[in-house]
């Protein structure tokens, strides 16, 4: 077992992955995505990404190795849009929000069950306001 403060990481980013796709859903292509509202989606999920980046630097390494999803391109990912963000494309952005990021989710809802207390972790998290995307974690966890 792993200790419980992998949930609080693994909370944030499955929440920052559910606001994500709250943003994109609307969005049929990369374009329309980056041009709507003056880019404020675009700018909403840059920022997200990078807490997801932020909070995948804080998970228990061996947690990580346990689940097979590239955490290193993660890191990457933070650090070139905060070091260079007029270098951030938008189709790169589309295509991890797309392809990476539902891969990303399944991954972090398998670590969940190899937390110690994680029902009674889960079950107070999920009361909060902050955490109310993440609903859907009772059906799977909190049995």
């Amino acid at each position: 077992m792993f200790e419980s403060k992998n949930m609080v990481y693994i909370l944030t980013v499955l929440e920052a992955i559910e606001k994500i796709a709250i943003y994109c859903k609307r969005f049929e292509d990369e374009e329309s995505f980056y041009h709507a509202e003056k880019q404020l989606y675009f700018n909403a999920t840059v920022n997200l990404l990078i807490a997801i980046g932020e909070e995948n630097k804080k998970i228990d390494e061996k947690l990580k190795t346990s689940i097979a999803i590239n955490w290193k391109n993660l890191s990457a990912m933070r650090d070139k849009i905060s070091h260079d963000y007029r270098g951030v494309d938008e189709s790169i952005v589309w295509n991890v929000v797309q392809e990476y990021l539902p891969k990303l989710k399944i991954a972090l809802i398998e670590m969940i069950p190899k937390i110690e207390n994680h029902n009674t972790f889960l079950d107070e998290a999920l009361k909060s306001p902050h955490y109310e995307d993440l609903e859907y974690l009772r059906e799977f966890i909190c049995k």
